[in-house]
């Protein structure tokens, strides 16, 4: 492990192997060399990192609950400033980065999310979506896939899994007028490192939306988290872009994607989508993604 990126996070948590939650932390962490305060909100990475009476954080570290790592995070914000108030050159206010799964980001903390980017605090707000609630056994969220196996809409006779389309956060958060804003992948590190280091020295909210491949609940062997998250890029279910200033860049445009199916495949939450009844859902799900790749390419306005 490079020492660095271990004095923020520690080795020694409980994260499932193939887990690739601490990846995407001591990316985010060991993009800036500056002083950091950590808002985690209640999901995989907080009851994985703080089991009593331990702890693998080397930063100053609040848990928050489920829906309110961004209203701690803009609490930890209003103080550095009226500290800085108080003692002016002196104190050097530090840099606030908020995790969250996307369970308490898309869903619980959605409200103070929009609260806090509203009202313009200074802080980076990291989502590690990995499609639902894992910590809790696999319940359905606003992230999950149409289609998708989970336990709250298993599929079965009645059903081919979830029937709903997942939220487009990253529009949902560029309604709030932030200057930066961006879209990476845990099998992407360099990409990500990159996104975080801009987030980080945009002044007021900025915001990173992280594919984070499951192996648990997705249901793929632990060795094949990046293979997963590759997929999921190369199909162009999940793009890598950002949005700075409202500009809209793709960071790797996918000339020959392949099919969705390469991607479904690989995980057990699908495998049930490849059985004649439910073929039409494959179409529909290439159909979807097709159409917002489409979209995404008009706004960045590629030829």
């Amino acid at each position: 492990m490079n020492k660095e990126l271990s004095k923020k996070l520690s080795s020694g948590h409980a994260t499932c192997a193939g887990c690739g939650i601490p990846a995407i932390v001591r990316t985010v962490l060991g993009a800036t060399d500056e002083d950091v305060i950590v808002s985690n909100a209640t999901g995989c990475l907080e009851v994985t990192t703080t089991i009593y009476p331990s702890t693998s954080w080397k930063v100053p570290y609040i848990h928050s609950v489920f829906g309110n790592a961004a209203a701690t995070a803009a609490g930890i914000d209003a103080a550095q400033k009226a500290i800085s108030k108080k003692n002016g050159k002196k104190f050097k206010p530090a840099k606030i980065v908020a995790f969250g799964g996307d369970g308490g980001t898309y869903d619980i903390g959605l409200q103070a999310l929009s609260g806090a980017l509203e009202r313009g605090h200074d802080f980076l707000y990291v989502c590690y979506d990995n499609g639902g609630y894992m910590n809790t056994g696999g319940q359905r969220s606003g992230a999950t896939p149409y289609g998708a196996n989970t336990e709250t809409v298993p599929a079965g006779i009645e059903s081919f899994g979830k029937t709903q389309q997942r939220k487009d956060l990253m529009e949902i958060v560029k309604a709030h007028g932030i200057k930066y804003l961006a879209q990476a992948n845990a099998a992407y590190l360099p990409d990500l490192k990159r996104k975080a280091q801009k987030a980080l020295n945009t002044p007021g909210p900025s915001f990173l939306l992280v594919l984070q491949p499951c192996t648990q609940v997705w249901k793929f062997p632990t060795s094949q988290y990046v293979a997963v998250g590759k997929l999921a890029t190369e199909t162009n279910f999940w793009p890598l872009y950002e949005i700075e200033d409202g500009k809209y860049t793709i960071n790797n445009v996918v000339k020959n994607p392949k099919p969705i199916e390469e991607f479904l495949k690989t995980q057990g939450r699908f495998k049930h989508l490849f059985a004649e009844k439910n073929k039409d859902v494959v179409v529909e799900i290439q159909k979807v993604v097709n159409e917002n790749m489409e979209k995404l390419v008009k706004k960045a306005q590629i030829s």
